[in-house]
């Protein structure tokens, strides 16, 4: 088959389309003819060689598709081959065809295409696992979403809502915030001319969802309410900061961060833990038309390197890029 691949780490140019061995649905998994793929941030910081895949993962970049299942591996009795479903992937998402343990196979939602399922998996398991699996986010409470206008915050934004939260968002300019305001945010801040601290003064934020990581911790803390929950999903602003105790414990606060990808395939905490939670709480979201697919918009796979220039500009782009084989 086909993929693309990184010839040594670096900038975009280095993503080529090239021959790579055919994939193999081993014991309990399925093998995919991919229809799509989705660009992450996850997958800029491999490119680059700060995210290498997990042990036994392909190295193509790649962490969600959609598609037909072709094969099915020994063992796997829940799905048949012709099935139109979407994946998460601990990798091999820009390629033709990916093998993946049925765990972690989802079904089209209903009303949802094949191509634009493949912008769900990777932002429907980040959120769910953080903000409702382990960060409780209740109705009545205020979740702060940073960086509401990417796929993880357009996707976050939409669920805050559909379980009753007062959201708030931060973005970039005044455009981008408008559009986040189209899709439930309530409380809309532009992170170069506001600081969402005394944006959201003395009450703050039950919840956090925080994709910059150590520049913003100790205003992240500041902002959280008592009892509040900070869960850090990236760390675009950097990796290591101080931790001020001080301002946690008379909050009775928490900073979790949690990964996706390097969880193990099944048992408590797993990746088809998540799975098996974003079908049977999200999906009938999406099915409701409550949370919809947010897509910029659908390249060729061959230009992936166009699409990791656009996202990594940190230009126009507005919810999820798909790649189209």
């Amino acid at each position: 088959m086909y993929a693309i691949v990184a010839r040594e780490p670096g900038g975009p140019d280095v993503l080529e389309w090239t021959e790579v061995p055919d994939p193999q649905a081993g014991p309990g998994e399925v093998l995919i003819d991919i229809a799509a793929s989705a660009v992450n941030r996850a997958d800029l910081l491999q490119r680059q060689g700060f995210y290498p895949p997990p042990p036994g993962a392909p190295n193509i970049i790649g962490l969600e598709c959609s598609g037909t299942i072709a094969a099915l591996g020994e063992g796997v009795t829940n799905w048949e081959v012709g099935d139109e479903v979407c994946a998460l992937l601990a990798g091999g998402g820009y390629g033709q065809r990916v093998a993946v343990p049925a765990t972690q196979v989802l079904p089209l939602p209903d009303g949802v295409d094949l191509i634009t399922a493949a912008s769900l998996p990777e932002v429907a398991c980040t959120v769910w696992s953080n903000i409702v699996q382990h960060a409780g986010l209740r109705s009545g409470e205020i979740l702060l979403i940073h960086g509401g206008a990417g796929g993880i915050g357009t996707h976050a934004i939409q669920v805050g809502k559909a379980l009753g939260a007062t959201v708030a968002v931060t973005a970039g300019s005044d455009e981008r915030l408008a559009r986040c305001a189209s899709l439930g945010a309530d409380i809309t801040i532009n992170y170069k001319t506001q600081d969402f601290v005394e944006v959201l003064g003395k009450r703050g934020a039950d919840v956090i969802l925080d994709n910059m990581g150590a520049s913003y911790l100790d205003r992240n803390l500041t902002a959280l309410a008592n009892d509040g929950r900070l869960m850090v999903i990236g760390f675009q602003g950097g990796r290591k900061a101080e931790l001020d105790f001080a301002k946690m414990l008379p909050k009775r606060a928490s900073v979790t961060s949690l990964g996706l990808r390097g969880r193990p395939v099944s048992g408590r905490g797993s990746k088809g833990d998540v799975v098996a939670g974003v079908l049977e709480g999200l999906w009938p979201l999406i099915a409701s038309g409550k949370v919809k697919p947010i897509v910029h918009e659908v390249r060729p796979m061959q230009d992936a390197s166009g699409a990791h220039a656009a996202l990594e500009s940190g230009g126009e782009v507005f919810g999820k890029i798909i790649l189209k084989p």
